[in-house]
């Protein structure tokens, strides 16, 4: 599979894997998960899907125990939409980068840089 059409899967499986999360799944422990990338594997045989949750490391466990939970339903309605010759495999992985950019802005307003770009539009 080419790097072009590796990115379409890729951007297919994101958008139709944050639609069944938001419209389609009833688990409470999903409700506040949000898939930030998707990369599929040149053979299309696996996924790895990143997510990322508000709260603390126990609404990461049981985000991550739901999602794990309905892997294969996903997966299942996946195939079903995309109708792809192979329906990956979903892997789970927590995306970390949110909280790096909480950390990154907080140290930055404390140093005093956070609000420039605000203040000089006020004005």
């Amino acid at each position: 599979m080419g790097k072009k059409y590796q990115r379409r899967i890729s951007d297919l499986v994101h958008v139709r894997l944050t639609i069944l999360l938001e419209r389609k799944t009833k688990d409470p422990r999903l409700e506040m998960v949000t898939i930030t990338d998707v990369v599929v594997t040149p053979d299309a045989a696996r996924a790895d899907v990143y997510f990322s949750t508000l709260g603390g490391e126990d609404a990461l466990d049981e985000a991550r125990e739901g999602l794990e939970s309905a892997a294969g339903w996903l997966r299942r309605e996946l195939g079903r939409q995309l109708r792809l010759r192979k329906t990956p495999e979903l892997v789970f992985h927590y995306d970390r980068s949110v909280e790096r950019g909480e950390r990154i802005s907080s140290i930055l307003d404390e140093l005093g840089f956070g609000d420039e770009d605000s203040d000089s539009e006020a004005s």
